[in-house]
């Protein structure tokens, strides 16, 4: 496909672009180093300066940058100016909050034979982020805006079928006040990424994406001991037990499973419910799933636009059809429409067993498949029976079964009465297949920092 942006609700090709020289990516790590030098001495007060610029920017330009995000990935235009939103809020909580974040930690220099002993927290250099297309501006920021209000730079890899949105951050952060070279955008291929990694003046990588991705990401930056963080795929459990709201969790659990036009890593995607509620919660989901609008992502009536492509579609379409063929039963949707654009149906299937791969895989779309079970041993262990450990979703009312699911879900995330999100105040990321390392909150900005410890004798 190249670099280019194709708009999958009509398969139109909307604008291309030339993958960067060698030259030139060596013109954009020289500068990237150059810049650091100067950069990393810039103080608190100037970064959350111009990051507080960008955050306006944000705000000012919301409807103009929406239309990108929808032309370029298909997310419905709503969402798309929530994601600009919320990454003019990230702006705003890390110049507020990074000093606080990265202040120097007093230790007990008394204990250690020392006059003085603390913590302190250092920018490590040029980092590269690898990022994928879902949440084509949020996810890029959510890593940009902490690394450089730590006094990293940042170089941005970003998904080829999104570059005007990559672009666009590049240009935000230099028209915001950063200097030139302080966050660049790569148009390259993915080919030419691990060449990048091993470069000496790359000091630290994170990759939010596919665990494929992430898998060949970790041994580029392995080879050469650099840091890494990786926000990989999800399988996340959506656990309803007697006590919840069943009207409630029914709703919640339709968003948590379509947002993002069900192309999310956090999406809800199986279905975890009591036997003794099973029945009235598939009524109410299903009800809810198969009311919702798949339409033209421009169109305020719309609730799911496309997914990102036609091949994505494909992958979608061939796990459903290959759990119908080992004999799970459709509730909804299930068929792939006809007319252009890569348009898939909210989809809910029952009967899930072991040799259906959807049982395993993470499902990029509106697909959410249904368990029965009849307590909570049983619905830990359906939750965890899954290679990944993103996020977890659990509604009750039962504190000792609240209490059971935050000790025993395998995720790096538990959310009770509610949809699994990001906050800029909460850390994300996972565990297990999933990935290491967190972004967000303080976790995330010291993930790029040498936390360096000082011991001053007497």
């Amino acid at each position: 496909m190249g670099i280019a942006t194709i708009n999958p609700a009509t398969g139109e090709s909307m604008k291309s672009f030339d993958e960067l020289s060698d030259t030139e990516i060596e013109q954009k790590l020289a500068l990237a180093a150059s810049t650091y030098v100067s950069f990393r001495l810039t103080t608190f007060a100037q970064r959350s300066e111009w990051m507080l610029a960008a955050g306006q920017l944000l705000d000012e330009e919301r409807d103009r940058l929406a239309e990108i995000l929808t032309t370029e990935m298909g997310k419905t235009l709503a969402s798309a100016r929530q994601e600009v939103e919320k990454s003019a809020k990230a702006c705003r909580f890390y110049a507020d909050n990074a000093e606080t974040f990265l202040s120097t930690e007093p230790a007990d220099a008394a204990a250690i034979g020392a006059s003085d002993a603390y913590v302190c927290y250092q920018p490590l250099g040029p980092v590269l982020a690898v990022m994928p297309w879902n949440y084509p501006l949020w996810q890029a920021m959510r890593f940009a805006i902490p690394a450089l209000m730590a006094a990293n730079v940042g170089l941005l890899k970003h998904a080829s079928n999104v570059p005007q949105t990559a672009l666009y951050i590049e240009d935000l952060f230099l028209r915001a006040g950063f200097p030139r070279g302080a966050f660049q955008t790569l148009l390259i291929s993915s080919g030419k990424v691990a060449a990048i990694i091993r470069d000496e003046r790359v000091v630290a990588v994170t990759l939010t994406g596919s665990n494929a991705a992430g898998e060949s990401v970790a041994q580029a930056a392995g080879s050469v001991t650099k840091k890494l963080v990786l926000e990989l795929g999800g399988s996340d459990p959506f656990i309803v037990m007697p006590s919840a709201d069943l009207a409630r969790a029914a709703q919640v659990g339709v968003t948590a499973r379509c947002l993002n036009n069900g192309q999310s890593c956090i999406a809800a995607k199986r279905f975890i419910v009591h036997e003794s509620v099973a029945d009235e919660f598939e009524r109410l989901f299903v009800q809810n799933m198969s009311a919702l609008t798949v339409g033209d992502p421009m169109d305020a009536s719309t609730d799911i636009g496309p997914l990102s492509s036609i091949g994505q579609r494909e992958e979608v379409a061939a796990l459903v059809g290959e759990a119908v063929k080992l004999g799970a039963r459709v509730l909804c949707g299930g068929e792939v429409p006809s007319g252009a654009g890569a348009f898939y149906p909210p989809t809910v299937l029952t009967g899930i067993t072991a040799e259906m791969r959807i049982d395993q895989e993470e499902v990029f779309g509106p697909v959410a498949t249904i368990y029965r079970v009849a307590d909570v041993d049983e619905a830990v262990r359906v939750a965890n029976a899954t290679p990944f450990g993103l996020g977890a979703n659990v509604w009750t009312q039962d504190a000792s079964e609240r209490e059971r699911f935050v000790r025993d879900c395998e995720s790096g995330m538990v959310f009770i009465n509610g949809n699994v999100t990001s906050y800029p105040e909460l850390p994300f990321g996972g565990v297990k297949a999933s990935g290491y390392g967190r972004e967000l909150a303080a976790n995330g900005i010291r993930e790029f920092c040498n936390t360096k410890s000082v011991w001053v004798g007497k």
